[in-house]
């Protein structure tokens, strides 16, 4: 089973999510993404100050496989981008939890992050699909 941590919140299209504890989230895809994707090779990260809906395609994720959206779990406004995967994409292969996150956003409504799923529900959705 991929590491699941967790004091993190998921969707079920395998984004993580974590409460900065200042208004705002942090959001990179789980491990298990990571591996199903392989060699990330290009991260086309979102624009600071683009409003995004739950659900809406924010991001791009390349491997030597495919190419993948990547959806903001709640409507919000990027606040940042992460820019070590300019030049180091692969940062979220060999850490998706730390240094390979991908953008934070000040959500509209901090309440609707209990609607996502907890590690244990996220793991399930993870066998489910195996």
């Amino acid at each position: 089973m991929s590491d699941v941590p967790n004091d993190l919140k998921y969707s079920k299209t395998h984004e993580w999510v974590k409460d900065n504890g200042d208004g705002t989230l942090t959001v990179g895809i789980t491990d298990h993404a990571q591996e199903a994707l392989g060699d990330i090779v290009f991260v086309e990260a979102p624009e600071v100050g683009r409003k995004v809906g739950a659900g809406e395609a924010t991001a791009v994720v390349e491997s030597v496989k495919a190419a993948s959206d990547i959806y903001s779990p709640l409507a919000g406004e990027i606040v940042e981008a992460n820019a070590i995967l300019t030049d180091t994409p692969d940062a979220i292969n060999t850490s998706p939890y730390e240094d390979g996150w991908i953008f934070r956003f000040a959500p509209s409504d901090m309440s609707a992050l209990d609607a996502l799923l907890n590690a244990a529900a996220y793991e399930q959705v993870v066998e489910e699909e195996d």
